[in-house]
């Protein structure tokens, strides 16, 4: 048995990517359940973060798949045997990928407000989405440096430190939170929701500086910028591209179930809000296995060694859907309590409580299509991923959210449609992987 696949180094690498991968779902849900404790507004304050933070991980999500699109092709052609023949593309894609992401914030700053009336946020709700993204956006390209930095550290077989500055980033963020949300009696006046905003944003510039160091310390990677460009530049920009429409297909999604949301009532979107963090955290956690599938995957096409790819499939995806079997147990034999994390609202709590059940049954769905998905990133298929997700939407969500709303069904019908978005992407995948590897076996 290739060593690459055991259940140790899957496991040496995915339990990092776990740690890594929830950094930024849980900056917004310490974000989440803080503000949502807010005496005064605590609501209006819960639903604002939600709007926001469902954009700012759209804007993240489209422009740092550059992350992915390293990963692959490092993780290739270190399996190939020639990882000097990409030394200089790092330094070019990071410089690309932050240049653009500086790019757009300049570009949405100046119509704030407007952006979020089209999430339907109007009153004291729009004016705190405001007030916490003029903070909170400058985080933007930090994030994007941090994530593409990621991305080289994962080509390379190494998760440990994408894990350790994940969870500095992470405790400093809850310290940061309560201090300044909260205050200090007698020191520091309470900030509420711009102290929320100071705390992430203080956290990524943080997390930003602490993985330069160590690019710089652990690896021999430059970040000097060298021409002529790299050959394989131009295939990383069409799989940045490729992933780029797929994550606009995927914040599609989002976008008309934060929109939906909204509509329907404070109460709602405070409830959405809820789900959608522990729906992400979850994500995150279980796409640790994803992203022992990409960096491995990578390595093992490389170097074409197509009976390891096969098991490495069907391990982590086995693994993917017991840790989310695991997810969802917890979720049930706490379902009071996580709530009441988030909010004492009665009616808020009502309404999460009357949905919550449908995202912990959608996790071992979601357990198989995210592991797949990382998958499918180290093998570069970005073209096939982006087909999958823009039929997930615009077949599967799009359609399901509408025809519930037909029938009233509100909160139930935004995680119904979430359901069948997931479904539709994990068996594209599972079809596709034995389609295309199957025939290969030895």
């Amino acid at each position: 048995m290739n060593s690459a696949i055991s259940f140790k180094n899957i496991n040496r690498l995915a339990i990092p990517a776990i740690i890594a991968g929830i950094a930024e779902p849980l900056l917004s849900i310490t974000d989440t359940a803080i503000v949502g404790n807010i005496p005064n507004y605590g609501t209006e304050s819960l639903a604002a973060v939600g709007i926001v933070g469902s954009f700012l991980s759209a804007l993240i999500w489209i422009l740092g798949q550059t992350r992915s699109a390293i990963s692959a092709i490092i993780s290739q052609y270190l399996g190939a045997g020639k990882i000097e023949e990409v030394e200089t593309l790092p330094a070019q894609a990071i410089f690309f990928n932050v240049s653009l992401s500086i790019l757009v914030l300049i570009s949405t700053i100046f119509f704030v407000e407007e952006i979020f009336k089209l999430y339907n946020a109007s009153g004291l709700i729009l004016e705190y989405c405001v007030q916490y993204y003029d903070i909170r956006v400058w985080g933007f390209p930090l994030t994007l440096f941090t994530f593409a930095v990621f991305g080289i550290f994962r080509g390379l077989q190494n998760t440990f430190w994408p894990m350790v500055v994940a969870i500095i980033g992470a405790v400093t963020n809850i310290i940061l939170d309560y201090v300044l949300v909260y205050g200090i009696e007698g020191i520091l006046s309470p900030m509420g929701i711009t102290g929320a905003a100071w705390a992430s944003l203080i956290s990524q510039l943080l997390m930003a500086i602490i993985v330069f160091i160590l690019l710089l310390i652990k690896t021999n990677v430059s970040l000097k910028l060298r021409f002529p460009l790299n050959k394989e530049l131009g295939r990383l920009i069409t799989m940045s591209l490729n992933l780029f429409i797929r994550a606009i297909a995927l914040n599609t999604a989002l976008y008309f179930a934060t929109a939906n949301a909204t509509e329907y009532g404070d109460k709602y979107i405070a409830a959405y809000t809820i789900a959608m963090n522990i729906w992400m955290f979850t994500a995150f956690f279980i796409d640790g296995y994803g992203g022992a599938g990409n960096i491995l995957s990578g390595k093992l096409l490389g170097a074409k060694d197509y009976n390891s790819l096969w098991k490495l499939g069907k391990r982590v995806s086995t693994y993917g859907v017991g840790v989310s079997l695991i997810l969802a147990l917890f979720g049930f034999l706490f379902y009071d309590s996580i709530g009441k994390v988030f909010t004492n609202e009665a009616e808020v709590l009502d309404a999460f409580y009357s949905i919550f059940f449908i995202v912990l049954i959608v996790q071992p769905i979601n357990g198989c299509a995210f592991v797949f998905d990382g998958v499918f990133k180290g093998l570069g298929e970005m073209g096939y991923l982006r087909n999958v997700l823009m039929g997930a939407t615009f077949l599967g969500f799009i359609p399901t959210l509408y025809l519930c709303n037909f029938f009233d069904l509100k909160l139930y019908g935004i995680w119904i449609a979430f359901a069948v978005w997931a479904l539709f992407r994990g068996a594209a995948l599972i079809i596709k992987f034995r389609a295309k590897f199957l025939p290969l076996l030895s």
